[in-house]
């Protein structure tokens, strides 16, 4: 049996709490679920990191706390998700979700 959500809530404190169906729950920061986007321009973005003497330049969505807008279910095995900073291409499969809620619980 393939594991699935039950239940979300965005908590106060910007976490994403999953109640999985094998009754565990995931707590996941939202800056970690936009830190590890699936999209392909995130995943190539993250190949070529910016120097480091080079200061980002952040729009005004970016400087504001990072809060999920959003988040719709495509089919039966992910979720996109939408961001204050306005991403909102990300396809975030379960099991990438469990794996970021597996993480988030060991440090």
């Amino acid at each position: 049996m393939s594991e699935y959500p039950t239940a979300l809530e965005l908590t106060p404190d910007a976490h994403l709490s999953i109640t999985w169906n094998d009754d565990s729950e995931s707590r996941i920061a939202f800056a970690v679920l936009r830190k590890h986007c699936p999209c392909a321009h995130c995943r190539v973005a993250a190949r070529k990191p910016q120097p480091a003497e080079l200061l980002p330049v952040l729009s005004a969505a970016e400087a504001q706390p990072l809060i999920i807008e959003s988040m719709k279910p495509l089919g039966n095995y992910a979720y996109v998700i939408a961001f204050s900073d306005g991403h909102d291409s990300g396809i975030y499969e379960f099991t990438l979700l469990r794996e970021l809620g597996q993480a988030s619980a060991a440090s």
